[in-house]
């Protein structure tokens, strides 16, 4: 059986570095290398890790008869100053709501997340194999 995968695609706008992000079936998203019409690609990307998270997050506590009233994540990337300008370190603040709930009980929960179930956190390995193809049209 093949590996499961997940397909989107990117258009430049044709102006700046304005993109529209797109999955089947699904409403686009702007992604501006500018950030003057939409986030940029690694704000997406630490959007993409506080959602992906916050999901496993409010999931568990739901399975552990929790009641979530209110959920934030912010998350601050430090990125290196020199080509390429990765992420050097992320640290995600939760900002919870849940009343009865331990903090052991939601450390559990956002610890799982992130050690076990938050396929972002674990794309953002060393060991993702990037590969491309090129298709050129001249």
């Amino acid at each position: 059986m093949a590996a499961p995968f997940k397909q989107v695609s990117a258009s430049w706008l044709g102006r700046s570095m304005v993109f529209r992000g797109e999955v089947a079936g699904r409403p686009p998203v702007v992604i501006d290398g500018e950030t003057d019409e939409g986030p940029s690609p690694m704000d997406t990307l630490l959007l993409a890790l506080a959602t992906c998270s916050g999901s496993d997050v409010v999931l568990i506590l739901k399975k552990k008869r929790l009641e979530l009233r209110d959920l934030r994540i912010e998350v601050r990337g430090e990125r290196r100053e020199e080509e390429p300008r990765r992420f050097l370190r992320i640290n995600l603040v939760y900002h919870v709501a849940a009343p009865g709930a331990t903090e052991s009980a939601v450390r559990q929960a956002i610890d799982l997340s992130l050690e076990k179930y938050c396929s972002v956190a674990h794309s953002l390995q060393p060991d993702i194999r990037l590969t491309y193809e090129l298709h050129l049209r001249t």
